[in-house]
């Protein structure tokens, strides 16, 4: 918790600096008798998922992003499973972009036949020149649906147990050509929770990463903090994903090892039962094609 701390704060004094920064070059315009414009930040992530979760990127107005992500079994399964390569959890999905700060999405996951459905709503958006701004501030939510059978059919069962919501505040900041940076708090509420000492309301932190290295690929990082005593009927461990995005063209191709094996934020973020230290680690790729639906309006001189 001491290091989520130290992170934050200097993550906040970078952006700062920025600020400042930008004050400074839009002061010089004037005073050069230059209109000043506006430059917004662009590419802050190349998908709109870091790794495994969220970024504050969405499918651009009038596009449609198909999502397909794919998680093997775990490493340490052994050469009778191949080493987790004879699993597998695929969920598929499309996202798109409404508007310039609108993006939806919905989804399906063979974990428990899982149906999800998500907003995204971007609040701020990181520029400088005419109006400075040093980060970009998005809101993201989402409900989950699993529709598998009633564990104890016999029992008086309710649909409002299935369901279960993800809340989702993401700051984020492109430093330069090279990296961007977001933190992540996250609220998550389930309707029904293995055992009664488990919470209804649970709160994580979470940060990422993306360090370009060539025009197209990156390395890719991201890691969630699960507060102490929320989760306590089962063992849940702190997501962390390592990935790799490689783009080409339309597509956007992510490979990544991880310690969840879920594919949408509730259980990535309160059920990851894998350990990087024990070999609980899962190999997965996500691929991301987007398609234009809607050609955008060429404005008329």
């Amino acid at each position: 918790m001491k290091n989520n701390i130290l992170f934050l704060l200097a993550f906040a004094g970078a952006m700062c600096v920025s600020t400042a920064r930008g004050q400074d070059d839009l002061l010089s315009m004037i005073e050069k008798g230059e209109k000043p414009t506006v430059d917004y930040t662009t590419a802050t992530f190349k998908s709109t998922h870091i790794v495994i979760g969220q970024s504050i990127e969405t499918a651009p107005a009038g596009n449609l992003n198909f999502l397909i992500t794919h998680h093997f079994g775990a490493l340490n399964t052994g050469y009778e499973n191949l080493y987790g390569l004879k699993q597998a959890s695929i969920r598929l999905g499309v996202e798109y972009g409404v508007t310039r700060w609108l993006g939806i999405g919905v989804g399906i996951n063979t974990d428990q036949n899982t149906w999800d459905g998500s907003a995204k709503v971007k609040l701020l958006r990181q520029c400088k020149g005419a109006k400075n701004m040093p980060l970009t501030l998005d809101i993201y939510g989402n409900t989950a649906i699993y529709t598998t059978k009633w564990t104890d059919p016999s029992r008086k069962n309710y649909f409002s147990s299935r369901v279960t919501y993800a809340l989702q505040l993401m700051a984020a900041r492109k430093f330069g050509n090279s990296l961007s940076l977001q933190i992540t708090p996250s609220y998550v509420h389930k309707n029904m929770v293995h055992d009664s000492k488990d919470k209804n309301d649970i709160f994580t932190l979470g940060a990422g990463g993306r360090i370009k290295i060539s025009q197209r690929v990156s390395v890719n990082a991201e890691y969630n903090y699960l507060f102490k005593g929320q989760v306590v009927s089962t063992k849940a461990y702190n997501s962390f994903s390592l990935g790799v995005d490689i783009e080409t063209g339309g597509h956007v191709f992510q490979i990544f090892l991880t310690n969840s094996y879920g594919e949408y934020e509730q259980p990535i973020l309160t059920d990851t039962r894998g350990k990087w230290s024990n070999g609980d680690i899962f190999l997965g790729f996500n691929i991301n094609r987007m398609f234009t639906i809607v050609k955008p309006r060429v404005p008329k001189d």
